[in-house]
């Protein structure tokens, strides 16, 4: 099976989900190492793999399993073309899911995601990422801080 450019980018914004879900911070760090992180505003808060690394280690708690106990899900994603044929742009809408012994599944924070994309000779991979956060459920099991403008 051949797969298209957009199944190849689709595949690095599934990655992400599996990487933040199993807790896995430095695999996440490593996806975004040629990345910036911005909030809604367009400031930056993270660039590269070790700062996007202790971006989420730093705001996501992890439960005694050793992950957020989260089921993040991307979807809707639209394509925009780039700067060139080696670039482009995904917009995409996320639900997080978060399921805590005793209680039951629910949707926790639910936004956007801007992301642009570029393809060298290892493959495509993120550049530029800008988070939103649209709606909000009980977050306190989740982050360690305001989820105003926060990444999930």
């Amino acid at each position: 099976m051949l797969l298209s450019d957009g199944d190849r980018i689709r595949g690095l914004l599934g990655t992400y989900c599996r990487l933040i879900d199993a807790g896995d911070f430095a695999g996440v760090g490593a996806l975004f190492a040629r990345a910036t992180l911005r909030d809604p505003s367009g400031t930056v808060i993270a660039t590269g793999a070790a700062e996007a690394e202790a971006l989420y280690a730093a705001i996501t708690q992890r439960h005694q399993d050793g992950t957020p106990r989260t089921q993040h899900l991307v979807t809707n994603t639209t394509f925009d073309e780039g700067t060139g044929e080696d670039e482009a742009v995904a917009r995409s809408s996320y639900v997080v899911l978060q399921g805590l012994p005793g209680g039951a599944l629910q949707p926790i924070v639910a936004g956007s995601y801007v992301d642009t994309f570029a393809r060298d000779a290892g493959g495509w991979h993120f550049t530029d990422r800008t988070f939103t956060v649209g709606l909000t459920g009980d977050l306190s099991r989740h982050l360690t801080i305001d989820p105003s403008g926060a990444p999930s």
